[in-house]
């Protein structure tokens, strides 16, 4: 599993260590894997151009011994002092060692020398801000982002891309975008949520020894084997009833397919029986698509009671948001146990939030505006603090959260918020959702809670995704949400292999 904790966590380690160690220990650590770190993204060191981005604070010095230690090696090194102040060891050692100084506050000096500079690096360090750093980059530092995102160089934010706050992975306005962040101690929760983590390029960590003094973390992400680990898997003495029967309430005369979508998330996510109930038009399809599961066609103003008995219910793709579609969905959350609620479901309970107030355990997987309304937010504002707002709506709501988007989080009241890590941009295409619901309804009616559902279920349905899409170095292709119910076994088998 990989942790990720805030600036404020990441400074306690850093003290408690500290004070054990002779001074200067841990940025001469944190330099060093840096210095290593750029010496592999170059063909050599020796005659390569190095230019540091170099702010008042830490990260500015962590840079410049990175760069002394290139310099010594032979490399071309100019340093931008854009700060109040520099580090004078780090700014030393960068002198001694034969590198080069322009300083902006300087008269004279200006920035479009910094900006020839920058064009012509190979590699550009930004050390511009550290994890202290929140809110918008003030000038010089925002010119000189800019600078950097139209450079040809390979950019590598040291700790963390300037203008990304590394607690949350907001982004107040211009920041660094890098192609490499080399993170020191452990990795800040803000380089793995967007808008942050769009910012961060390859993730690489730096250990330094904090690991003993780090706190149970706020943010984590599942990897494949933690996945593997929680997957349902069938025992010689399974039955179709013990790996989980899920209902789907889903589909309408409107959004006829979303039915198909939902129920073949399930079925290829190894439910053991599905049991799909909805107007007559959507089991139609259903019944033609997927025979494996069993249809209840409802009439207007019915509920589910004669569907049958499930583990689990999913609720909302593409039902409708009419007083009938009201009648039905409270018919399933009146039920006792775990249901998912996502899209029109969402609707319906952000008009009417009793629908959410049970005792059985309830997820619900919004994309920012169906969040948006539920909490009276506007979705801009969610997408640049997902995890402010999808820690609010878990503990206002009462329920297991799983926002949808560019970086997927899982939220429950006092568990630490999870990260998906998987999934490609094709994925941003209609019906995806609704199959990422299915999936999602399968492990929750085979045994999983909530919370490990909604992640496992990302993580898969990220897996497949990539799959369905290609090798993004071999060349990727559009993807259609069926192709991501198609290629779920195989994400599944490559995922349980050897386990």
């Amino acid at each position: 599993m990989l942790t990720a904790y805030t600036s404020d966590e990441i400074r306690a380690a850093e003290r408690e260590l500290m004070s054990r160690l002779p001074e200067g220990t841990l940025m001469r650590r944190a330099a060093t894997g840096l210095a290593a770190a750029c010496a592999g993204l170059l063909p050599r060191v020796y005659g390569a151009r190095v230019m540091l981005l170099i702010g008042a604070g830490d990260n500015g010095g962590d840079a410049l011994y990175a760069g002394a230690d290139l310099a010594r090696r032979g490399a071309r090194v100019d340093a931008v002092l854009a700060g109040r102040s520099a580090h004078e060891g780090g700014l030393g050692a960068l002198r001694r060692a034969g590198g080069r100084t322009l300083d902006l506050r300087e008269a004279g000096e200006k920035a479009e020398d910094a900006a020839r500079l920058i064009d012509r690096a190979d590699v550009i360090l930004d050390g511009l801000v550290g994890i202290g750093g929140s809110g918008a980059l003030r000038e010089p530092y925002a010119t000189l982002a800019r600078l950097s995102a139209r450079a040809s160089g390979i950019v590598v934010a040291v700790d963390v891309p300037s203008g990304v706050d590394a607690s949350t992975g907001e982004v107040g306005g211009d920041a660094v975008r890098a192609h490499v962040t080399v993170t020191f101690g452990a990795v800040k929760a803000g380089l793995l949520i967007d808008p942050g983590a769009s910012h961060v390029g390859a993730l690489i960590p730096v250990d330094i020894g904090l690991g003993p003094w780090l706190p149970e973390p706020g943010v984590t992400a599942l990897t494949g084997p933690d996945v593997a680990d929680l997957l349902p898997r069938p025992a010689a003495e399974s039955n179709k009833y013990r790996r989980g029967v899920v209902g789907v309430v889903a589909g309408g005369d409107r959004f006829t397919g979303a039915g198909v979508l939902t129920v073949g998330g399930a079925v290829r996510a190894g439910a053991g029986l599905v049991r799909f109930a909805s107007a007559a038009e959507p089991v139609r399809y259903v019944r033609a698509k997927w025979p494996e599961a069993i249809t209840t066609i409802l009439g207007p103003g019915e509920g589910v009671e004669q569907v049958g008995r499930v583990q689990a219910w999913v609720l909302g793709p593409g039902m409708g948001t009419g007083d009938d579609a009201h009648a039905l969905a409270a018919s399933v959350l009146r039920s006792d146990v775990p249901v998912l609620v996502d899209a029109d479901g969402l609707t319906l309970a952000a008009r009417d939030r009793s629908l959410l107030r049970r005792d059985a355990p309830t997820l619900i997987t919004p994309h920012t505006g169906e969040l948006g309304r539920l909490l009276g937010v506007p979705s801009g504002e969610i997408e640049a603090r997902r995890l402010h707002y999808v820690r609010r709506a878990a503990e206002e709501l009462g329920v297991t959260v799983l926002l949808k988007g560019s970086t997927t989080l899982v939220a429950e009241e006092g568990r630490p918020v999870r990260v998906n890590l998987t999934g490609t941009p094709w994925l941003a295409t209609g019906g995806t959702g609704d199959v990422l619901a299915g999936i999602a309804g399968a492990l929750l009616a085979g045994g999983l809670s909530c919370y490990d559902a909604a992640s496992c279920a990302a993580h898969a349905h990220g897996l497949a995704a990539r799959a369905a899409a290609g090798d993004p170095r071999m060349g990727e292709a559009p993807i259609v949400a069926l192709d991501v119910a198609l290629e779920l076994p195989g994400a599944i088998r490559a995922l349980t292999a050897g386990t």
